[in-house]
Formats: C-alpha cells, sequence, structure tokens
C-alpha cells in the first residue's frame, strides 16, 4: 500500500488517488508492491528492502547516500489478533521529501496524519513531519510502558493483598507476568532504536532549519532517555514479582511436601506392626492368643494417634 501526503497550511492532507509523488511531502509505503516501489524509485530514490532493514549491522540501518538520509528503527504493533509483533521501520529524508517504508503496522503511522498539526514540531517542513512522527512514536511507546506498568500493579495487587482470594493458577500469572517482560524488552529495543537514529539525524546540521530543530531534537532524545530508565525500573518489577511467584511455588511445593511426608509417618508405625504380625514364623509370639487380632489393631490405633500427638506438640501439625 502507498499513501501520500503534502503539507498544506499546519496540517497534512492526503493526496487523491493516486497521488502525484512528485507534489508529496510525506510517502508512506506499507508492505508496497513492486509497482510502488518502482514508482517511488523513478523519484531518484533507492527504497530499502524487508531484508536490508533487518541487517544487524549499524552501518546498515544508519546511513548517508548522497543527499538522502536513511534512518532505521524497530517498532513494536499488534497484529489483527492482538498478539505483539516488532520489525524494522525505514525513514529516508530526502531534501524536500520524507519516505517511510514499514512490514508491519504501528499504531502512530495510522494516529499522526489525523492531528499532525497539534504536535509541538509542527508541520513546517518535512523534517518537521519526521519529528512529529518521532514524537507520535515516543507518546505511543510511554502509553505501552504505562500498560505494562497497570498489569504489573494488577498481578502485584492478586500476589500481596490479604483481602483478594490469590490465584490458584501461579502459572498462568507466571506466564502473564514473563509475557509483559518480554514486551518491555521491545519497548526498550525500540526506545533505544529512536535515540541512536535522533542521534544522527541531529548531527552535522549547521542550517537555519536545522538549528530550529534542535530543540525539538533534544526534547524528544530527553523524553526518550527518562522513558528507558521507566522500562527499566519496570524490569526490575518484573523480577520482583517473578521471584515472588516462584518463590510461592516453591513453598505450596514445601507445604504439599510436608503433608505427604506427616501422612507417611502416621501410617508407619501401623504398617511395621501389621509387619510383626504378619510373618510367617510357626512359633510367633501371641499368634494363638484368643484376643490377638484385637491387640493388634489397638496397637496400629494407638501408634497412629500416639504419632498425630507427637507431630502437634511438635508444631509439624
Amino acid at each position: 500500500m502507498l499513501f501520500a501526503y503534502r503539507i498544506e497550511g499546519h496540517a497534512v492532507t492526503p493526496l487523491p488517488m493516486p497521488p502525484d509523488l512528485a507534489e508529496a511531502d510525506w510517502i508512506d509505503l506499507y508492505c508496497p508492491e513492486p509497482d510502488q516501489v518502482a514508482a517511488v524509485e523513478a523519484l531518484g530514490l533507492e527504497v530499502p528492502t524487508l531484508e536490508d532493514m533487518e541487517e544487524i549491522e549499524v552501518s546498515n540501518r544508519l546511513y548517508r547516500t548522497g543527499d538522502v538520509e536513511v534512518l532505521t528503527v524497530g517498532l513494536p504493533a499488534f497484529d489483527v489478533d492482538k498478539r505483539p509483533l516488532f520489525g524494522p521501520v525505514a525513514f529516508l529524508l530526502t531534501p524536500d521529501k520524507m519516505i517511510t517504508v514499514r512490514y508491519h503496522d504501528p499504531r502512530p503511522f495510522t494516529t499522526f496524519p489525523r492531528h499532525a498539526d497539534s504536535n509541538s514540531a509542527g508541520c513546517a517542513t518535512h523534517l518537521h513531519l519526521f519529528l512529529g512522527l518521532v514524537e507520535e512514536i515516543v507518546a505511543r511507546l510511554a502509553d505501552l510502558l504505562e500498560a505494562v506498568g497497570r498489569s504489573l500493579d494488577a498481578a502485584s495487587h492478586r500476589l500481596f493483598d490479604p483481602k483478594v482470594e490469590r490465584d490458584r493458577d501461579l502459572s498462568a500469572l507466571l506466564r502473564e507476568v514473563g509475557s509483559k517482560g518480554e514486551d518491555l524488552a521491545r519497548y526498550r529495543l525500540a526506545l533505544l532504536s529512536m535515540e541512536r537514529a535522533l542521534t544522527v539525524f541531529g548531527l552535522g546540521r549547521e542550517g537555519q532549519v536545522e538549528r530550529a530543530l534542535r530543540p525539538l531534537v533534544k526534547a524528544n532524545t530527553r523524553d526518550i532517555q527518562a522513558l528507558v530508565v521507566h522500562a527499566d525500573f519496570l524490569s526490575g518489577r518484573v523480577a520482583h514479582v517473578t521471584d515472588v511467584i516462584l518463590g510461592m511455588v516453591t513453598l505450596e511445593q514445601t507445604a504439599t511436601g510436608q503433608i505427604v511426608s506427616v501422612v507417611a509417618m502416621l501410617f508407619l508405625p501401623p504398617t511395621l506392626v501389621a509387619s510383626v504380625y504378619g510373618m510367617n514364623f510357626t512359633n510367633l509370639p501371641g499368634l494363638d492368643h484368643p484376643h490377638g487380632y484385637l491387640i493388634a489393631t489397638g496397637l496400629m490405633l494407638f501408634s497412629v494417634v500416639g504419632s498425630f500427638l507427637y507431630f502437634r506438640w511438635k508444631g509439624w501439625l
């Protein structure tokens, strides 16, 4: 899919389909078809492929070719089934256009065009659009971190509040908290990639327009750094809650093992009595006693009661 926008006044307006890309200030390629890639490359640009965008080497993610600056970052998203996704997004900054290339659908790319005029960067140039989109992405990551914090609050509430009946299925709670830890790792990686892209964007810009953009770059960088600290704090909470859940699992297993051990000890003395009188010897004492069965049964019951009272006295029950 291809979306094209033009700056009109203090807002961005989508161009009618099929758009005239020469008039566009922002071209957004989402899972582009070959003909759409060819239309953009007809402007003298080289559109990176998904394989190029997934390169691990930093030099292949953040680079300049001619007068085009290519910044590739990793961003989270959700599929139609609300399952988390994470993938690269490339920003191509030319002297007069911004081109974005993506193969998944982060929410800021849907919400930003509707209120691009209300962010702090404004819509004066395509570079302002880039910083405005970065601000929208950072705000989205802040919302996602806040959602993780609320989930951890709920998990902690179920674990620690004595007025709330604790979940018996601790394994499900452990999986839930563990999934939040994975989400945090993705969000933190997105923040770090955004910070690195902004650092590269801010280097070497000495023109009048670029000097006016520096406060916006610094503001976004400070926001990202604050969110990285918050993500680290939430990661610590995930580790803490995980340790508590594992501790409770251990306590429950210990209590179960203690109950099994006590039951086994209770039945050990009567088993011993029954074993003695079950021996196959001819001259077994008491074997011919008229009340032998009752005496043996009484010994077994007495041993059970005696063991139970002893365990209670020792505080094991």
